[in-house]
């Protein structure tokens, strides 16, 4: 017997599909790079940056001082801007249709009426800004995780709950509101609906939850990820909407949406816009593929190097490019490209963690849970005694400073010596450094006590497995070679992770690995090793068809991207000894070449400057980060290890020979492109509209609550990168803001394949949210341009040793292209 929908179905159901046009925002100190415009990826980019410009107020494209830049330097190739612009109907020269751009719509003068405020817009924006004062006055307190030292009462009953219990002593909260709230947050929703039509409901949603779009995008995060916090202090959007909706209905604001969803009106300048910013990525594109292309038909021709004497596989983070052309330079080493978080899907607790963290992309649920266990007991005790003693020392400072009876003589009595310490700081950064990292040597890390658990043991009790069994540990093994290609191995494999080092940073996790969450990549690589050298790990991977000698030996290693340093973890037997000495020395001097390239100067002093950033407490930017991403390269590091690409792409390893039935490249399409598309849109709209999409300057941030930052001192989270990330001066982005340009080395119908079971990715694809791009070396290694609909078209005709195919796509009606046509 069905049932038919009542109203509390209707309005979850509204509040669920008005959520999409919010994007997801992670809590800052595990900060995640996302798209914020998620929500509007079924629509085509044009289409969406319009809608989001209107409900969210962020421009969508570059400026056009960007443009002119890009032009001038020579980035933008100025016959492929003139064919994009005559594409669309423009005969004007780029320079003049530039000058149509910020402003190309002339707004008719206000009326009298309207400019005195006649019209109520003035009053109602009063209203809305007052809501959000007690708004986010009350979500900050209770989305603190741990910050506070005085919470807000009565959070375990949830937000609602507990926004209802405090409502009554809050002066600002309009008279009435207090008492007449319902018990639930849905019955009070739908008092204030009430005078609405239902067909306005879902816009009335979607407007009230981008008016703080940073607070909603957190709040439907922490939804989503069901983590401690959640569970400890429950908090939903119908929540955060009940309240919202209360408070302005006790102001008497008036919520009639002003726009219809997907109704907004395209500026005509967005047109001119698109033109340009297609030719810019066009040229960005054109140089790589032309670049691959070359190296394909080189690496046609064989390659005698012989084996390796040590792998070491990085994260395909853009950062690694740099180092890993500088470790092949130093010997004969092999470097290899794969998602940072090695495969594994874990959640990962270190030994002195408080809690546990997931591990993992947020496009990838956690499997297992993998926690750091003792093995040795006299170095535990030295760990355990020093870390006691610091951790005592801090809770006694942070009483004195927190404490009203103490704080005024604790900062009379201390104050000359905090004075010192930040003077120390600021004038010679490095040495205190120095001094920090030598106190920090006499406490050992948890990996040179620890290890992790990787063998099964039981279920958790929230449902995850503690460790692995034999079969997971061979299968993640075995697609970690797979994915990239693997037919012979070194005596040293190293699985090398990364992470940042920064001080005075709120967004220091953004500078952390983003396969991993934001979090660091070494605990993952040292799971990943653990696998690969169980002796029953091995054995099977060789009944599997690995060739995995018996003298290779797996090693763990994590890359501080911000002084190149690499450190090593793991032992190897005496007969790798002196392999291990050589890798240590060749690493070292990679680095030295590795900073001089980041931060400039000679080998031999780059490293101190580099470190100085690191320990520089007023270092606006210690390190760029992933600025400057443009592309992501799919192939074997043949096609790239000849190539300086400057730091901006991504490089996952992948041979397609060694992948016959495409599983492995639909593996890559359908997770790390995503991922990096998602890096990609963060850094794109952090840096043309930093102060809508991104967090405005670090100078002028306060962190709240442990999970963001505001801009001065309240108002909405902020959702992206920082504009130190980002711009190289005020008027001077060193972020190129282009879309995420994929090139992949395989046959194209191996291509087509694999994306033909993945609606998601084809979607972003067809929305030109990113392009794709394949050199194929089944077809004399041409170029083809994904167009829609899986259809291709290539960029090149067939050359006079390969007959030209009569099937293949052809501009304007593409067809797919297969290897076989």
């Amino acid at each position: 017997m069905s049932t038919q929908p009542t109203i509390e179905d209707d309005i979850e159901d509204g509040i669920e599909a008005a959520a999409k046009t919010v994007g997801s925002v992670w809590p800052i100190h595990s900060f995640v790079t996302a798209n914020p415009l998620s929500g509007f990826e079924d629509v085509p980019f044009g289409e969406a940056v319009t809608q989001a410009a209107d409900l969210l107020g962020g421009r969508g494209y570059p400026s056009r001082e960007t443009f002119r830049a890009a032009l001038d330097d020579g980035r933008i190739d100025r016959e492929t801007l003139e064919a994009e612009l005559a594409d669309r109907g423009y005969e004007a020269d780029p320079e003049t249709l530039l000058d149509r751009l910020d402003g190309a719509v002339d707004s008719e003068p206000p009326n009298d009426e309207s400019a005195a405020g006649g019209d109520g817009s003035a009053a109602a924006d009063a209203e809305a800004e007052r809501v959000d004062r007690v708004l986010t006055k009350w979500l900050s307190a209770f989305l603190d995780e741990g910050h506070a030292k005085w919470s807000m009462p009565n959070r375990e009953d949830g937000f609602y709950a507990a926004f209802r219990g405090v409502a009554a002593h809050d002066s600002e909260v309009p008279d009435g509101v207090a008492e007449s709230l319902p018990e639930t947050p849905i019955e009070a929703i739908e008092e204030v609906l009430e005078p609405y039509p239902e067909s306005q409901w879902v816009p009335i949603f979607e407007e009230q939850l981008a008016a703080l779009p940073g607070w909603t995008g957190f709040v439907k995060q922490r939804v989503d990820d069901e983590g401690p916090w959640q569970s400890t202090h429950p908090i939903t959007l119908a929540d955060y909407l009940a309240v919202r909706l209360a408070l302005l209905d006790g102001f008497d604001a008036d919520i009639e949406p002003s726009v219809g969803p997907g109704t907004a009106d395209p500026d005509p300048a967005d047109e001119i816009a698109e033109a340009f910013l297609s030719a810019w990525e066009s040229s960005y594109r054109a140089a790589v593929v032309d670049r691959v292309a070359d190296e394909s038909r080189e690496l046609a021709e064989g390659d005698d190097s012989g084996r390796p004497d040590a792998q070491l596989v990085f994260c395909i983070d853009t950062r690694s490019e740099v180092i890993r052309r500088h470790i092949e330079a130093e010997g004969a080493y092999e470097t290899h490209g794969y998602a940072g978080f090695f495969g594994v899907p874990m959640e990962y607790r270190g030994y002195d963690a408080a809690v546990p963290v997931d591990a993992c992309p947020p496009i990838v649920d956690a499997q297992h849970r993998i926690s750091e266990v003792p093995t040795d007991g006299e170095t535990r005790e030295r760990h355990d005694r020093w870390s006691g003693i610091r951790e005592a020392a801090d809770e006694v400072v942070k009483a004195l400073k927190t404490n009203p009876a103490s704080a005024f003589g604790f900062v009379e009595n201390a104050g000359s010596g905090y004075g010192l310490a930040l003077a120390a700081r600021t004038l010679v950064p490095k040495r205190v450094r120095d001094l920090f990292g030598a106190a920090d040597d006499a406490v050992p890390d948890g990996h040179e006590f620890c290890e992790p658990i990787v063998q099964h043991q039981h279920t958790h009790a929230d449902g995850l497995p503690v460790g692995l069994t034999r079969e997971e540990k061979v299968e993640y093994a075995a697609t970690a070679f797979e994915l990239m290609g693997w037919t012979e191995f070194g005596r040293l494999v190293v699985f090398t992770g990364h992470a940042s080092e920064t001080a005075n940073n709120p967004y220091d996790s953004s500078l952390d690995c983003g396969a991993c969450a934001g979090s660091p990549g070494g605990p993952n690589a040292r799971v990943l090793a653990e696998i690969c050298a169980d002796p029953e790990v091995k054995a099977a991977l060789r009944e599997r068809g690995f060739d995995l000698p018996d003298d290779t030996v797996f090693l763990a290693g994590e890359h501080n991207t911000t002084t190149d340093e690499i450190e090593l973890y793991g032992d190897v037997p005496e007969s790798h000894a002196d392999d291990l000495e050589r890798l240590r020395a060749d690493l070292a001097a990679a680095r030295e070449n590795a900073t001089a390239e980041r931060v400039g100067g000679d080998p031999s002093e780059s490293v101190d400057e580099a470190e100085r950033r690191a320990g520089d407490w007023a270092e606006t930017r210690p390190e760029w980060g992933l600025a400057g991403n443009a592309g992501f390269v799919v192939g074997p590091r043949g096609l790239t290890s000849d190539l300086d690409l400057d730091g901006r792409a991504f490089l996952h390893s992948y041979d397609w020979s060694t992948d016959p039935d495409g599983d492995a490249l639909e593996a890559i399409l359908a997770g790390p492109m995503v991922v990096t598309q998602w890096i990609n849109a963060q850094y794109y709209f952090s840096t043309v509209d930093n102060a809508v999409y991104g967090s405005g300057s670090k100078t002028t941030q306060n962190p709240v609550g442990n999970v963001g930052v505001y801009q001065g001192n309240g108002g909405d989270l902020m959702t992206g990168l920082p504009l130190q990330s980002l711009m190289a001066a005020d008027d001077e982005p060193y972020h190129q803001p282009l879309r995420l340009s994929t090139v992949v080395h395989a046959p194209v119908e191996r291509v087509t394949d694999a994306l033909a079971d993945h609606e998601e990715v084809t979607r972003l694809l067809d929305n030109d949210w990113l392009s794709l791009t394949v050199v194929d070396p089944t077809q004399d290694h041409r170029a083809f341009e994904y167009e829609r609909d899986l259809a291709w078209r290539p960029l090149s005709e067939p050359s006079a040793a390969e007959p030209e195919q009569p099937e293949q796509p052809t501009a304007p009606e593409p067809t797919p292209a297969t290897a076989d046509d």
